[in-house]
Protein backbone atom coordinates (compact mmCIF):
# COMPACT_ATOMS: atom_id res chain seq x y z
CA UNK A 1 0.00 0.00 0.00
CA UNK A 2 1.32 3.92 -0.57
CA UNK A 3 3.43 4.91 2.42
CA UNK A 4 2.15 8.48 4.05
CA UNK A 5 4.61 11.24 2.44
CA UNK A 6 7.05 12.96 4.60
CA UNK A 7 4.58 16.07 5.35
CA UNK A 8 2.32 13.21 6.97
CA UNK A 9 4.97 12.51 9.06
CA UNK A 10 6.38 15.37 9.96
CA UNK A 11 2.92 16.07 11.07
CA UNK A 12 2.58 12.43 13.04
CA UNK A 13 5.95 13.55 14.51
CA UNK A 14 5.86 16.79 15.50
CA UNK A 15 2.18 16.43 17.23
CA UNK A 16 3.90 13.71 19.77
CA UNK A 17 6.58 16.10 20.49
CA UNK A 18 3.51 18.47 21.13
CA UNK A 19 1.57 16.59 22.81
CA UNK A 20 4.57 15.89 25.34
CA UNK A 21 5.54 19.43 25.69
CA UNK A 22 2.22 20.66 26.56
CA UNK A 23 1.04 17.51 28.76
CA UNK A 24 4.01 15.14 29.93
CA UNK A 25 1.96 12.90 28.16
CA UNK A 26 4.71 10.63 25.45
CA UNK A 27 3.66 8.34 22.38
CA UNK A 28 4.93 6.50 19.84
CA UNK A 29 4.90 5.45 16.28
CA UNK A 30 4.34 1.38 16.45
CA UNK A 31 3.64 1.38 12.53
CA UNK A 32 3.29 3.09 9.35
CA UNK A 33 0.34 2.55 6.66
CA UNK A 34 -1.32 -0.34 7.77
CA UNK A 35 -3.81 -2.69 6.54
CA UNK A 36 -5.81 -4.53 9.00
CA UNK A 37 -7.51 -8.69 7.82
CA UNK A 38 -9.85 -6.74 5.80
CA UNK A 39 -8.12 -4.67 3.91
CA UNK A 40 -8.95 -1.42 5.20
CA UNK A 41 -6.28 1.10 6.09
CA UNK A 42 -5.22 3.63 8.60
CA UNK A 43 -1.93 6.12 8.51
CA UNK A 44 0.03 4.69 11.25
CA UNK A 45 -0.65 2.74 14.64
CA UNK A 46 0.16 4.93 17.83
CA UNK A 47 0.56 4.16 21.51
CA UNK A 48 0.10 7.32 24.23
CA UNK A 49 1.40 5.99 27.72
CA UNK A 50 0.64 7.40 30.54
CA UNK A 51 -0.06 6.81 33.98
CA UNK A 52 1.77 3.60 34.01
CA UNK A 53 -0.75 2.09 31.01
CA UNK A 54 -0.81 2.53 27.16
CA UNK A 55 -2.91 2.88 25.26
CA UNK A 56 -3.19 1.82 21.79
CA UNK A 57 -4.94 4.18 18.64
CA UNK A 58 -5.23 3.99 15.21
CA UNK A 59 -4.04 7.43 13.24
CA UNK A 60 -5.47 9.05 10.66
CA UNK A 61 -3.30 12.64 9.73
CA UNK A 62 -5.45 15.14 8.15
CA UNK A 63 -5.53 18.75 7.62
CA UNK A 64 -9.08 19.64 9.19
CA UNK A 65 -10.55 22.10 6.73
CA UNK A 66 -14.62 21.31 7.49
CA UNK A 67 -16.55 19.60 10.19
CA UNK A 68 -17.38 16.64 8.05
CA UNK A 69 -13.53 15.40 8.25
CA UNK A 70 -14.39 14.72 11.96
CA UNK A 71 -17.31 12.47 11.06
CA UNK A 72 -15.51 10.76 8.15
CA UNK A 73 -12.39 9.54 10.76
CA UNK A 74 -14.60 8.60 13.63
CA UNK A 75 -16.66 6.24 11.29
CA UNK A 76 -13.63 5.24 9.18
CA UNK A 77 -12.15 3.57 11.89
CA UNK A 78 -14.90 2.64 14.29
CA UNK A 79 -14.32 -1.77 13.10
CA UNK A 80 -11.20 -1.20 15.05
CA UNK A 81 -13.61 -1.23 18.58
CA UNK A 82 -12.52 -0.28 21.81
CA UNK A 83 -9.06 -1.90 21.44
CA UNK A 84 -7.94 0.27 18.85
CA UNK A 85 -9.09 3.98 19.14
CA UNK A 86 -9.45 5.88 16.04
CA UNK A 87 -6.89 9.48 17.03
CA UNK A 88 -6.95 12.52 14.52
CA UNK A 89 -4.03 14.15 13.81
CA UNK A 90 -3.54 17.67 12.66
CA UNK A 91 -1.42 20.48 11.66
CA UNK A 92 -3.66 22.40 13.72
CA UNK A 93 -6.87 22.06 15.67
CA UNK A 94 -9.39 25.32 16.72
CA UNK A 95 -10.89 26.24 20.05
CA UNK A 96 -13.96 25.34 18.28
CA UNK A 97 -12.89 22.38 16.02
CA UNK A 98 -11.71 20.66 19.33
CA UNK A 99 -15.22 21.60 21.04
CA UNK A 100 -16.72 19.42 17.93
CA UNK A 101 -14.42 16.70 18.13
CA UNK A 102 -15.21 16.51 22.03
CA UNK A 103 -18.95 16.57 21.01
CA UNK A 104 -18.01 13.77 18.65
CA UNK A 105 -16.31 12.30 21.07
CA UNK A 106 -13.42 12.21 18.39
CA UNK A 107 -10.37 11.95 20.44
CA UNK A 108 -7.09 14.12 18.24
CA UNK A 109 -3.29 15.35 18.84
CA UNK A 110 -2.05 17.84 16.86
CA UNK A 111 1.38 19.88 16.20
CA UNK A 112 0.48 23.09 18.56
CA UNK A 113 -0.22 20.80 21.56
CA UNK A 114 -3.62 20.33 21.77
CA UNK A 115 -5.22 17.05 22.39
CA UNK A 116 -8.11 15.20 23.31
CA UNK A 117 -7.93 12.11 25.02
CA UNK A 118 -9.96 9.83 26.78
CA UNK A 119 -9.56 6.63 28.11
CA UNK A 120 -9.60 4.03 31.73
CA UNK A 121 -7.48 6.41 33.67
CA UNK A 122 -7.38 9.05 31.07
CA UNK A 123 -8.19 12.29 30.23
CA UNK A 124 -6.82 14.77 28.50
CA UNK A 125 -8.47 18.18 26.82
CA UNK A 126 -6.15 20.89 25.62
CA UNK A 127 -7.17 23.42 23.65
CA UNK A 128 -6.44 27.32 22.51
CA UNK A 129 -2.29 26.81 21.30
CA UNK A 130 -0.78 27.72 18.51
CA UNK A 131 1.75 26.44 16.22
CA UNK A 132 5.12 27.85 17.08
CA UNK A 133 6.06 30.71 14.68
CA UNK A 134 7.95 29.32 11.78
CA UNK A 135 6.60 26.15 11.64
CA UNK A 136 3.02 27.06 9.92
CA UNK A 137 4.34 26.90 5.92
CA UNK A 138 6.63 23.67 7.05
CA UNK A 139 2.85 21.90 8.22
CA UNK A 140 0.49 23.82 6.07
CA UNK A 141 2.11 23.82 2.61
CA UNK A 142 0.80 26.56 0.26
CA UNK A 143 -2.72 26.28 0.68
CA UNK A 144 -2.90 29.24 3.21
CA UNK A 145 -2.28 31.55 0.00
CA UNK A 146 -5.38 30.22 -1.28
CA UNK A 147 -8.57 32.16 -0.85
CA UNK A 148 -9.76 30.43 2.24
CA UNK A 149 -8.22 33.36 5.09
CA UNK A 150 -10.96 34.95 6.80
CA UNK A 151 -11.10 38.11 5.25
CA UNK A 152 -10.93 36.35 1.73
CA UNK A 153 -14.29 34.63 2.82
CA UNK A 154 -15.84 37.63 3.78
CA UNK A 155 -15.35 38.52 0.21
CA UNK A 156 -16.68 35.55 -1.17
CA UNK A 157 -19.91 35.38 0.63
CA UNK A 158 -20.66 38.95 -0.82
CA UNK A 159 -20.37 37.75 -3.88
CA UNK A 160 -22.45 34.92 -3.65
CA UNK A 161 -25.08 37.02 -1.94
CA UNK A 162 -25.05 39.60 -3.95
CA UNK A 163 -23.86 38.49 -7.34
CA UNK A 164 -23.71 41.75 -9.27
CA UNK A 165 -21.34 42.87 -6.75
CA UNK A 166 -18.67 40.73 -9.14
CA UNK A 167 -18.63 43.58 -11.89
CA UNK A 168 -18.99 46.29 -9.31
CA UNK A 169 -16.44 49.21 -8.19
CA UNK A 170 -14.17 47.19 -5.46
CA UNK A 171 -15.09 50.44 -2.68
CA UNK A 172 -18.82 48.65 -3.35
CA UNK A 173 -17.57 45.02 -2.75
CA UNK A 174 -14.95 46.71 0.33
CA UNK A 175 -18.03 48.33 1.78
CA UNK A 176 -20.41 44.91 1.53
CA UNK A 177 -17.46 42.62 2.83
CA UNK A 178 -16.04 44.63 5.32
CA UNK A 179 -12.27 44.21 4.25
CA UNK A 180 -9.29 46.48 2.97
CA UNK A 181 -9.26 47.56 -0.61
CA UNK A 182 -5.98 45.02 -1.60
CA UNK A 183 -7.93 42.20 -0.52
CA UNK A 184 -10.54 42.49 -3.17
CA UNK A 185 -7.95 41.80 -6.35
CA UNK A 186 -6.12 38.99 -4.37
CA UNK A 187 -9.71 37.06 -4.08
CA UNK A 188 -10.27 38.04 -8.13
CA UNK A 189 -6.91 36.69 -8.79
CA UNK A 190 -7.76 33.09 -7.19
CA UNK A 191 -10.84 32.85 -8.32
CA UNK A 192 -9.68 32.91 -11.81
CA UNK A 193 -6.85 31.03 -11.11
CA UNK A 194 -8.69 28.07 -9.95
CA UNK A 195 -11.10 28.45 -12.44
CA UNK A 196 -14.76 29.57 -10.52
CA UNK A 197 -14.57 32.95 -12.15
CA UNK A 198 -13.36 33.90 -15.65
CA UNK A 199 -12.93 37.77 -17.11
CA UNK A 200 -12.34 41.12 -15.08
CA UNK A 201 -10.46 42.84 -17.67
CA UNK A 202 -13.00 45.17 -19.16
CA UNK A 203 -16.00 46.34 -17.10
CA UNK A 204 -18.60 44.41 -16.71
CA UNK A 205 -17.38 41.31 -18.19
CA UNK A 206 -16.39 38.72 -15.12
CA UNK A 207 -18.65 35.86 -14.91
CA UNK A 208 -19.13 33.36 -12.53
CA UNK A 209 -18.26 29.96 -13.57
CA UNK A 210 -18.54 27.12 -10.62
CA UNK A 211 -21.22 28.67 -8.45
CA UNK A 212 -22.22 25.35 -6.54
CA UNK A 213 -18.44 24.57 -5.97
CA UNK A 214 -18.16 28.15 -4.78
CA UNK A 215 -20.68 27.54 -2.43
CA UNK A 216 -19.95 24.46 -1.27
CA UNK A 217 -16.15 25.43 -0.60
CA UNK A 218 -17.87 28.89 1.04
CA UNK A 219 -19.36 26.51 3.35
CA UNK A 220 -17.25 23.94 4.57
CA UNK A 221 -14.51 26.39 5.39
CA UNK A 222 -16.30 29.07 7.06
CA UNK A 223 -16.96 27.05 10.23
CA UNK A 224 -13.40 26.94 11.14
CA UNK A 225 -11.66 30.12 9.23
CA UNK A 226 -14.38 32.97 9.74
CA UNK A 227 -16.80 31.74 12.36
CA UNK A 228 -14.42 31.47 15.29
CA UNK A 229 -13.24 35.14 14.82
CA UNK A 230 -17.16 36.86 14.88
CA UNK A 231 -16.88 37.08 18.64
CA UNK A 232 -19.14 33.90 19.97
CA UNK A 233 -20.80 34.47 23.19
CA UNK A 234 -23.46 32.08 24.60
CA UNK A 235 -26.58 33.17 26.67
CA UNK A 236 -29.62 31.31 28.82
CA UNK A 237 -32.93 32.99 28.20
CA UNK A 238 -35.60 32.00 31.33
CA UNK A 239 -38.27 29.60 29.09
CA UNK A 240 -37.98 28.24 25.65
CA UNK A 241 -39.76 30.04 22.76
CA UNK A 242 -38.31 33.40 24.04
CA UNK A 243 -37.14 34.42 20.47
CA UNK A 244 -41.05 33.54 19.07
CA UNK A 245 -42.75 37.51 19.59
CA UNK A 246 -38.93 39.31 18.90
CA UNK A 247 -38.31 41.73 16.08
CA UNK A 248 -34.76 40.97 16.43
CA UNK A 249 -34.25 44.22 14.38
CA UNK A 250 -34.62 46.60 16.67
CA UNK A 251 -31.11 45.13 17.85
CA UNK A 252 -29.64 45.55 14.60
CA UNK A 253 -29.42 41.66 14.21
CA UNK A 254 -30.67 39.22 12.84
CA UNK A 255 -31.47 35.68 13.43
CA UNK A 256 -29.27 32.57 11.94
CA UNK A 257 -29.28 28.62 12.24
CA UNK A 258 -32.30 27.14 13.59
CA UNK A 259 -34.21 30.07 13.89
CA UNK A 260 -33.47 31.80 10.15
CA UNK A 261 -34.29 28.10 9.18
CA UNK A 262 -37.97 28.41 10.65
CA UNK A 263 -38.69 31.81 9.28
CA UNK A 264 -37.23 30.87 5.59
CA UNK A 265 -38.62 27.07 5.07
CA UNK A 266 -41.29 26.58 8.12
CA UNK A 267 -39.72 23.05 8.99
CA UNK A 268 -37.27 22.57 11.90
CA UNK A 269 -38.56 23.71 15.30
CA UNK A 270 -35.34 25.13 16.86
CA UNK A 271 -33.54 23.92 19.53
CA UNK A 272 -31.08 26.52 19.92
CA UNK A 273 -31.16 30.00 19.19
CA UNK A 274 -28.29 32.09 16.87
CA UNK A 275 -28.09 35.87 16.38
CA UNK A 276 -25.73 38.14 14.67
CA UNK A 277 -25.54 41.07 15.57
CA UNK A 278 -24.53 43.93 13.28
CA UNK A 279 -21.63 46.86 14.20
CA UNK A 280 -23.48 49.80 13.87
CA UNK A 281 -24.36 50.67 18.20
CA UNK A 282 -23.08 46.99 18.52
CA UNK A 283 -22.39 46.98 22.47
CA UNK A 284 -25.45 49.03 23.43
CA UNK A 285 -27.77 46.90 21.02
CA UNK A 286 -26.13 43.80 22.67
CA UNK A 287 -26.81 44.98 26.19
CA UNK A 288 -30.47 45.80 25.23
CA UNK A 289 -30.95 42.55 23.85
CA UNK A 290 -29.84 40.97 26.92
CA UNK A 291 -31.46 43.28 29.05
CA UNK A 292 -34.88 42.98 27.38
CA UNK A 293 -35.19 39.12 27.06
CA UNK A 294 -33.12 38.56 30.66
CA UNK A 295 -30.63 36.60 28.65
CA UNK A 296 -28.24 35.59 31.08
CA UNK A 297 -24.35 34.91 30.34
CA UNK A 298 -23.81 30.19 30.19
CA UNK A 299 -20.89 29.36 28.37
CA UNK A 300 -22.90 25.96 28.05
CA UNK A 301 -26.15 28.04 26.93
CA UNK A 302 -28.46 27.74 23.91
CA UNK A 303 -27.88 31.11 22.74
CA UNK A 304 -25.18 31.97 20.65
CA UNK A 305 -24.68 35.56 19.74
CA UNK A 306 -22.08 36.48 17.18
CA UNK A 307 -20.86 39.55 15.22
CA UNK A 308 -22.10 40.53 11.80
CA UNK A 309 -19.49 40.48 8.92
CA UNK A 310 -21.14 41.63 6.30
CA UNK A 311 -23.26 44.34 4.89
CA UNK A 312 -25.36 43.89 1.74
CA UNK A 313 -28.68 44.76 2.47
CA UNK A 314 -29.61 47.37 -0.18
CA UNK A 315 -32.10 49.28 2.02
CA UNK A 316 -34.13 49.26 5.18
CA UNK A 317 -35.66 47.71 6.70
CA UNK A 318 -33.73 45.16 7.67
CA UNK A 319 -34.76 41.07 7.16
CA UNK A 320 -35.45 39.26 10.38
CA UNK A 321 -32.83 35.92 8.88
CA UNK A 322 -29.27 36.28 8.03
CA UNK A 323 -28.29 35.88 4.01
CA UNK A 324 -29.57 31.72 3.34
CA UNK A 325 -25.95 30.86 2.55
CA UNK A 326 -25.06 31.91 6.12
CA UNK A 327 -28.01 29.66 7.72
CA UNK A 328 -27.41 26.98 6.02
CA UNK A 329 -23.57 26.84 6.49
CA UNK A 330 -24.21 26.95 10.10
CA UNK A 331 -26.72 24.28 9.85
CA UNK A 332 -24.42 22.19 7.66
CA UNK A 333 -21.69 22.64 10.66
CA UNK A 334 -23.52 21.27 13.41
CA UNK A 335 -24.09 17.57 11.66
CA UNK A 336 -27.10 16.99 13.05
CA UNK A 337 -29.74 15.14 11.02
CA UNK A 338 -32.65 17.69 11.85
CA UNK A 339 -30.28 20.33 10.82
CA UNK A 340 -29.44 18.53 7.61
CA UNK A 341 -32.65 18.25 6.29
CA UNK A 342 -33.20 21.98 7.00
CA UNK A 343 -30.02 22.79 5.29
CA UNK A 344 -31.10 20.50 2.09
CA UNK A 345 -34.25 22.68 2.24
CA UNK A 346 -32.62 25.82 2.34
CA UNK A 347 -30.29 24.83 -0.19
CA UNK A 348 -33.36 24.44 -2.90
CA UNK A 349 -35.49 26.89 -2.36
CA UNK A 350 -32.53 29.98 -1.85
CA UNK A 351 -29.34 28.49 -3.20
CA UNK A 352 -29.87 26.68 -6.16
CA UNK A 353 -28.01 28.04 -8.68
CA UNK A 354 -29.61 29.89 -11.95
CA UNK A 355 -29.36 28.86 -15.25
CA UNK A 356 -26.94 32.32 -15.38
CA UNK A 357 -25.14 31.52 -11.82
CA UNK A 358 -24.36 28.22 -12.51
Amino acid sequence: MKPIDNREQNILDRALKALERTTGIHGQVIELALRDEQGRRADAMVVIEANGQRYPYVAEIKRVDRFAILKDVRNQHAHYGQAHQPLLVAPRITTETAEKCRELDLQFIDAAGNAYLRGPGLYVLVKGQRVIEGENLLLIGHEGKRAGTATHLRVIFALLCKPELLNAPYRDIVQAAGVALGTIGCVFNDLTDRGLTTGGKRKGDRAMLERKKLIDEWTTTYPIKLRPKLHPRRFKAPKPGWWKQVDITQYAAQWGAEVAAEKLTGYLRPNTVTIYLHKEDGLRKLTRLVAENRLRPDTEGDIEILDAFWDIDDEPPMTQTVPPLLAYADLIATLDPRNLEAAKLIYEQYLTPTDTQA
